[in-house]
């Protein structure tokens, strides 16, 4: 029987380079996130398409999550990839998007992890895999990016909790943490980053790539594949760890 695995945030970017990834490697995906559309488009792209199933949900709420997962067709888990986020700046005051971008990238991924861990538990596999997809923003600040910095920190602060936790049941838990990926999140940054220059796309492009030491973005298949390595039963010792993959961005 195929291994079932749980994708939020599935509908584009390193979301769907990952559900692909995994349904490539032979697993049977759960694909959450906003946008139904999206999401029947990333599971249309995956190999053997009827055998993955898709949910509309907002992960700032719990129990539209447990709504989903008690209609997927699975009594057990192997694996959650929560990567479901969302970006962009904060401001303080009337406009403000910080407990938007917190209660999403934050307090989602936790409510998607206590969601789905009776799933986790229910099952006889041997080691179960728990991936948050962080940034390299957990690890650098960025004026005007407080709340998606705090958060994406924060998922590092919570993997390493429930890697602890959640030892004695065989989960493993860890993080990665990309740098600028090839994706419409990321362009969308530049763009801004433009704008706030009143410089273009392109001259903007070229100044954040500055700072990066092989001078490009990732793709989300990097990401992806990455992510295919730590969910696979070629390994059973990484726990409570965050990978970098950032060209060179931040060097340990």
């Amino acid at each position: 029987m195929k291994k079932t695995v749980v994708v939020t945030g599935a509908g584009s970017g390193i979301g769907r380079s990952i559900a692909m990834e995994l349904a490539e490697r032979n697993y049977r995906l759960v694909l959450l996130g906003r946008d139904s559309a999206r999401l029947k488009q990333t599971q249309s792209a995956l190999t053997n398409p009827d055998e993955h199933c898709f949910f509309g949900c907002d992960i700032q709420d719990a129990k539209s999550i447990r709504k989903a997962l008690e209609s997927m067709g699975a009594d057990s888990l192997y694996g959650l990839i929560a990567n479901a986020g969302i970006g962009g700046e904060n401001i303080y005051g009337p406009e403000d998007r910080w407990e938007q971008i917190v209660s999403t990238n934050l307090t989602g991924s936790y409510y998607s992890v206590h969601e789905c861990l009776p799933y986790l538990k229910n099952t006889n596999e041997g080691y179960k895999k728990i991936i948050f997809i962080s940034s390299i923003l957990a690890r650098l600040g960025v004026p005007g990016y407080s709340a998606y910095c705090a958060s994406k920190a924060g998922l590092l602060g919570l993997c390493r909790s429930l890697a602890q936790e959640l030892s004695g049941d065989k989960i493993l838990v860890n993080a990665i943490c990309p740098g600028w990926v090839n994706t419409q999140m990321a362009h969308e940054g530049i763009q801004g980053f433009a704008d706030a220059l009143s410089i273009s796309k392109e001259e903007a492009f070229n100044k954040a790539m500055e700072v990066v030491p092989l001078g490009k973005m990732s793709e989300p298949e990097e990401v992806a594949k990455l992510t295919g390595f730590l969910m696979s039963e070629d390994q059973s010792s990484f726990t409570g760890q965050t990978i970098d993959i950032n060209n060179g961005a931040l060097m340990d």
